[in-house]
């Protein structure tokens, strides 16, 4: 099939093994995007339009604004200091112990960790919720997670 790889995994492991940890922890969202079938890509199931989801991100983006109104540097969610996140990513107990079974799991960085809570404080403001769920907090985990799968 056009466009696979034709190394072998060992081959791909050794080649993404040379991506430094740091570096990767700079990236905020991993995701692994497989080929789409072409009867997948056919079938007549209607998604969420463009024009609904870009309203979604102008009312994310929007409270954010007003989030960090009294805050000239921060003026989104990934901009969040220390003191952003305590202020504005609380988590309740059974959250907290989410994020620290997969920071454990995945051997993850206190930078990483930063990185899953704007990520989940960024997906909690697009589903209008005003605190970080286990869903929410489980979500920004997978966008970590594929570092850990293919760098490990």
């Amino acid at each position: 099939m056009p466009g696979e790889s034709k190394s072998s995994p060992r081959e791909i492991q050794n080649y993404l093994g040379r991506i430094s940890g740091p570096l990767l922890d700079r990236i905020d969202l991993h995701i692994e995007v497989p080929t789409v079938k072409f009867r997948e890509l056919s079938a007549a199931q209607p998604g969420e339009s463009s024009a609904h989801i870009r309203e979604r991100v102008i009312a994310a983006r929007k409270l954010q604004h007003q989030r960090f109104a009294g805050k000239p540097r921060v003026t989104c969610n990934a901009r969040m200091g220390s003191r952003e996140l305590k202020a504005f990513c609380e988590l309740d107990d059974a959250t907290r112990e989410l994020l620290k079974q997969a920071m454990t799991e995945y051997n993850l960085s206190a930078r990483a960790y930063d990185r899953i809570v704007k990520v989940a404080r960024t997906i909690a403001d697009l589903a209008g919720a005003e605190k970080i769920t286990s869903d929410h907090i489980s979500e920004a985990i997978q966008y970590r997670s594929l570092d850990r799968q293919l760098w490990g």
